[in-house]
C-alpha cells in the first residue's frame, strides 16, 4: 500500500505495509523538515521528476550498505592511490559534485532522470545546513568525480556519484569509508549495485539499519 502524503503536515507511514521495491508514499515536498525526518527513519526521495511532479518515497526492509570498516580496495585501487595521481576533498565543491552526478553521461537526457532543479535546491540547503556533504576527486585543478550524501545519526546515506575518469567514484567512497571508520556508522547504499557489491556491500534489515542509524547498535 502507498500512502498519500498530505502537504501541510510532516508525516510518513510505517514502511513494513509498503511496495515490495521500497515504495511506501507519494506526496508532500522536498522541504528541509521533511528530508530529516524521513532520513531519520531510514526513508528517501527517489522519483523521475518529469513523469511526476510529486516526490516518491521508498524505505526497503532489506538494506544495502557498507560498515567502512569493511571496506575492500582491491590491488588495482591501492596501486592508483599510491600514484598520487588525484587528490581527494571533503565538502570543498558541493555544487560541482552534485551538478556532476546530474549531468554526467547525458544522466538528465535519460528516460528516469532524477536529480532535477528541485532536488539539486533541496540538497543543497542541507549541505548549508550541514546535513549534506560531498566527497570530491581532483586532478589538478580539474573536478573528475566524486559523491554526495546526507549525514542523519550514524549513516551516511549516500544518494550518487559520478566519474569523469575511471575510478575516481570508487576513489571518492574508499576516502569516505576510511574517514567514517571507528565512529560506528554505515554507509547506506539504498540499492545493490554489481559496483557497490564488490567494495564491501551487504544486506541488512532495516531494524538493525536503524538500530545503528540511532546509536543503539555497531
Amino acid at each position: 500500500m502507498v500512502y498519500l502524503l498530505p502537504e501541510d503536515e510532516l508525516i510518513f507511514p510505517e514502511p513494513y505495509a509498503g511496495e515490495e521495491d521500497g515504495l511506501i508514499a507519494v506526496g508532500g515536498d522536498l522541504s528541509t523538515d521533511r528530508l530529516l525526518l524521513a532520513y531519520s527513519n531510514g526513508i528517501f526521495p527517489w522519483f523521475a521528476f518529469r513523469d511526476s511532479k510529486f516526490p516518491y518515497w521508498y524505505c526497503p526492509l532489506d538494506r544495502f550498505v557498507i560498515f567502512p570498516e569493511e571496506i575492500h580496495i582491491s590491488h588495482s585501487m591501492r596501486q592508483l592511490i599510491k600514484k598520487g595521481r588525484y587528490q581527494v576533498t571533503f565538502n570543498k565543491d558541493f555544487n560541482g559534485v552534485i551538478r556532476g552526478c546530474s549531468e554526467v553521461n547525458l544522466r538528465m537526457e535519460k528516460k528516469g532522470a532524477w536529480l532535477g532543479e528541485d532536488m539539486i535546491a533541496a540538497y543543497t540547503e542541507l549541505h548549508r545546513l550541514g546535513y549534506a556533504a560531498s566527497v570530491e576527486v581532483w586532478e589538478n585543478d580539474v573536478l573528475v568525480g566524486g559523491l554526495y550524501g546526507v549525514t542523519i545519526g550514524n549513516a551516511f546515506c549516500g544518494e550518487s556519484m559520478f566519474s569523469n575518469v575511471p575510478d575516481a567514484s570508487k576513489l571518492a567512497l574508499i576516502y569516505l569509508a576510511q574517514r567514517l571508520q571507528g565512529l560506528g556508522m554505515l554507509i547506506d547504499c539504498q540499492f545493490e549495485t554489481p559496483h557497490l557489491l564488490s567494495m564491501g556491500g551487504r544486506h541488512i534489515p532495516y531494524p538493525k539499519y536503524m538500530a545503528v542509524l540511532k546509536g543503539k547498535s555497531a
